[in-house]
C-alpha cells in the first residue's frame, strides 16, 4: 500500500539530492528571490570568480530601500541611492531578471513573485528575506535565507537542510464576520508563543483555510516565521489554480492544464502523519491589537492588556514585563484606550488588493483623524486598486497614497515612526525600534488600521457598519 503523504513529505522528497549520514539532505532549489540587502551575497560569488549557475531561476527586486514618493525625483538619500543603484549594477553584471525602480512590475518581493506567476506549487524557494514563507500559501516549500547561503544556492542550486518536523494547524470553520487572516494569524500567534514552532513546517488546513482567498492565505503564511516556524503551507486547490492560471511566468495551454494537475496531485493525502496537530476554533477568533514587542502579545479589541503578575512561565513573565516598558502600558488598560499617532497600511502581509478594499470600506466617507499612509504591495496592485478608485477613497479620507515598497514596515527608507509614537500598523513585526527607533508598533488587519485612522483610536470594525459611513 502507498503510505499517506503530507504536502511537505512529497515536495522535500522529490527535492533531495543526496542525504549525508548526519542526515543533512542535499536539496534542490527552483528560485532564488533576492532584495537589495543582497550585494553581500554578490561580493562574495565576484570575489571568488563565480557565476549564477541558472539565471533563469534567480530574481531581484527592488522593495526595502526604494522610496514611496518622488520617484520622478533623483533619491534624495545617497546610502539609500547608493543600494538601488548597486542592486542594478549587479543584476546586471549577472545576468538576472530584476523587477527595479522604474519596472511596471516593481513591488515588494512577496507580492510581486506570486502574482507574476514565479511562485509555483511543488517548488523549492530559498528568498533573501524571513517571510519568504509567505509563498507557502500556493503550496512551496518556501524559505528565508542569508546572503551566504544566497550566494551557495545560485551557484549550485541547492542547500543542505535537515530535515524539520511538520505541524498540522486545522481551522475548525470560516472565520467570523469582521474578522481576516490577520487576525487569525495573531491569535494563533498568542496560542502557540514567540518559539511555539520552532523546528517545524506548519500546514494550515481545515475549512477555515479553504475558505480564505489566496491573498488571504499569503497574510497567514507570511506571518508563520513570527511562531518560529521554518516554513507555512497550504495545500493547492481549485483556488490555487484559478489564481494562477494566466500569471506572466506560469506555464501556459496546455503546459498549464498538465502542470495543474500534478498541482493538484501534491495536496496532502488522507490520513497523512504528522509530528504535532494543533486546532484552532474560528469562533475564538476577533478583531485584535498586538500590545507589545512580539506578534503573539496581542489581545482582542474588546480586552485589556495582561497582567505578567498572571502570567505562570517566568519567561514569558519577563518578557511581558519588558515589553509594557518599552511600550509604556499599563496592565490592565483596556485595548481601545490605547493612544495611537499615526497609522500605516500596507508590507508583504497586507498590501495586496483584497487588503486595500478592505480599508477603503471602513474609509469610505469618512475623514482621517490621524496621520495615514497606504502603500500597495505592487505596481499591479497599486494599477488594479486605482482603477477601482480606492486611491480616492483613501486620498479623499485624509490617507496618503504611495508608491509600491516595504515602506514603514521595516523602517530603512525613509519611512519611519518617530520616537515615542506609536502606529497602528498592518505589517508583521512589532518588535522594539522596528519601525524606527524608540517607534511603539501595534499590528492590526487592514479594516482595523483603517478604523483606528478614522476614529482617532481602537475601535471594533463589527461594531461600525463599514458599508454605512454615516453608522460612525
Amino acid at each position: 500500500m502507498t503510505v499517506p503523504k503530507t504536502l511537505f513529505d512529497k515536495i522535500w522528497d522529490a527535492h533531495v539530492v543526496v542525504t549525508r549520514e548526519d542526515g543533512q539532505s542535499l536539496i534542490y532549489v527552483d528560485r532564488v528571490l533576492v532584495q537589495e540587502g543582497t550585494f553581500h551575497a554578490f561580493d562574495k560569488l565576484r570575489r571568488q570568480g563565480l557565476k549564477v549557475r541558472h539565471t533563469e531561476r534567480v530574481f531581484a527586486f527592488a522593495d526595502h530601500y526604494v522610496p514611496t514618493t518622488g520617484r520622478d525625483r533623483p533619491i534624495a538619500d545617497p546610502e539609500v541611492a547608493a543600494m538601488v543603484a548597486r542592486q542594478r549594477e549587479d543584476a546586471a553584471e549577472f545576468g538576472i531578471r530584476l523587477f527595479g525602480l522604474n519596472d511596471p512590475a516593481q513591488g515588494i518581493l512577496h507580492v510581486v513573485a506570486p502574482e507574476q506567476g514565479l511562485t509555483l506549487p511543488g517548488l523549492v524557494i530559498a528568498g533573501a528575506d524571513s517571510h519568504t514563507s509567505t509563498h507557502g500559501a500556493l503550496g512551496t516549500f518556501a524559505f528565508g535565507v542569508g546572503a551566504s547561503e544566497a550566494a551557495h544556492a545560485m551557484v549550485v542550486q541547492g542547500l543542505w537542510r535537515a530535515r524539520p518536523k511538520t505541524m498540522l494547524l486545522h481551522v475548525d470553520a470560516p472565520l467570523p464576520f469582521g474578522t481576516t487572516a490577520k487576525d487569525l494569524a495573531l491569535t494563533i500567534m498568542n496560542v502557540l508563543g514567540a518559539g511555539g514552532a520552532g523546528g517545524h513546517v506548519v500546514e494550515y488546513a481545515g475549512p477555515g483555510v479553504s475558505a480564505l482567498s489566496i491573498e488571504a492565505r499569503m497574510t497567514l503564511c507570511n506571518m508563520t516565521i513570527e511562531a518560529g516556524a521554518r516554513a507555512g503551507l497550504i495545500s493547492p486547490d481549485d483556488k490555487t489554480v484559478r489564481y494562477l492560471d494566466g500569471r506572466p511566468y506560469a506555464p501556459k495551454g496546455e503546459a498549464f492544464n498538465a502542470a495543474a494537475d500534478h498541482w493538484l496531485g501534491l495536496a496532502t493525502d488522507t490520513g497523512a502523519p504528522f509530528d504535532r496537530r494543533v486546532e484552532v476554533a474560528a469562533a475564538d477568533v476577533a478583531p485584535r491589537v498586538t500590545w507589545g514587542t512580539s506578534p503573539d502579545q496581542s489581545a482582542p479589541v474588546t480586552g485589556r492588556i495582561p497582567d505578567p503578575g498572571d502570567i505562570d512561565d517566568a519567561a514569558a513573565r519577563g518578557r511581558a514585563e519588558a515589553a509594557l516598558a518599552y511600550m509604556d502600558l499599563a496592565p490592565g488598560t483596556a485595548v481601545a484606550d490605547m493612544p495611537i499617532d499615526r497609522v500605516f497600511i500596507g508590507s508583504c502581509t497586507n498590501s495586496r488588493l483584497e487588503d486595500l478594499r478592505a480599508a477603503a470600506a471602513v474609509a469610505k466617507g469618512r475623514r482621517a483623524r490621524l496621520p495615514a499612509m497606504v502603500v500597495p504591495g505592487s505596481q499591479a496592485v497599486r494599477a488594479a486598486a486605482e482603477a477601482e478608485g480606492l486611491d480616492r477613497v483613501f486620498t479623499e479620507a485624509g490617507f496618503e497614497w504611495r508608491e509600491p515598497g516595504c515602506s514603514m514596515c521595516v523602517g530603512i527608507n525613509g519611512d519611519l515612526v518617530r520616537p515615542g509614537e506609536r502606529c497602528a500598523s498592518t505589517s508583521n513585526r512589532n518588535f522594539e525600534g522596528r519601525q524606527g527607533r524608540g517607534a511603539r508598533t501595534h499590528l492590526v488587519s487592514p479594516p482595523m488600521a483603517a478604523a483606528a485612522a478614522v476614529f482617532g483610536r481602537f475601535v471594533d470594525v463589527r461594531d461600525i457598519g463599514a458599508a454605512t459611513p454615516e453608522a460612525g
